[in-house]
């Protein structure tokens, strides 16, 4: 029996060829697997730029809300403050407002049956009535027809006679005077400033009275002889009786 004996460069040269075969199928092997992962990386890739970029966007729509909000609160705060400002100085403007549209004379007052009227006759008077009698209950407060300084004040007239019973007398800007008496109580002490409309007295029924009721004069002097019209001269200065 005989036995084939292989040369062996050929047998050397079969197995080169053999390896290189073998390398030949890794490699292709290998390049398939490269091929295929980077086939699969790749849409991995895009996917997750695309979640970066959606995020960055929404994270870009949520800082453009909070700005625009926090603009819209400041607004808010700014208008606010505006409103608040305007409120305090319309309060502050309200009691100017009101001083300005006080009335510079009023009736001595407020409820009250008109009685003897000025310059009339009578047995009462031992010449024509000098003012104008508001007939009240005793204790109705009297005030002052207008803004001036106390200048008479006390019984007997405050000096001008018993018959006027207490009675004050106050001076006023505009050189006139006005007399207030048959009073029950004299709230005022000579040399004191009175506004419009404060109250000075209360009504009563001293002196020369035939009832409850407040005598008015109006005078040019601080005494009894000057007296006009009281009734005309409250006309004149927007007071009606």
């Amino acid at each position: 029996m005989s036995k084939r004996v292989m040369n062996p460069a050929a047998r050397v040269t079969a197995v080169a060829l053999a390896a290189t075969g073998l390398g030949a199928t890794m490699v292709a092997g290998a390049g398939s697997a490269f091929a295929a992962e980077g086939k699969a990386a790749a849409p991995a890739a895009v996917t997750a730029s695309a979640a970066v970029a959606a995020q960055a966007d929404a994270q870009a729509q949520v800082a453009a809300q909070v700005k625009a909000a926090a603009a819209q609160a400041k607004a808010a705060q700014v208008k606010a403050a505006q409103i608040k400002a305007a409120a305090v100085k319309a309060k502050a403007a309200t009691p100017a407002k009101k001083a300005a549209k006080k009335a510079a004379w009023v009736k001595p007052v407020s409820s009250y049956t008109l009685s003897a009227s000025y310059n009339q006759g009578g047995a009462m008077w031992a010449h024509k009535h000098s003012g104008q009698d508001f007939a009240v209950p005793v204790g109705t407060p009297v005030k002052a027809a207008g803004f001036g300084t106390v200048v008479k004040a006390g019984p007997y007239g405050g000096g001008d006679g018993p018959a006027y019973g207490n009675a004050i007398v106050v001076k006023h800007a505009n050189g006139t005077y006005s007399q207030y008496a048959h009073l029950s109580k004299i709230k005022v002490r000579i040399g004191q400033k009175v506004a419009a409309g404060q109250q000075i007295a209360l009504s009563g029924n001293t002196g020369n009275s035939s009832g409850p009721h407040l005598h008015f004069e109006i005078r040019t002097t601080p005494n009894y002889g000057s007296a006009v019209n009281p009734a005309a001269f409250l006309r004149a200065h927007g007071v009606t009786i």
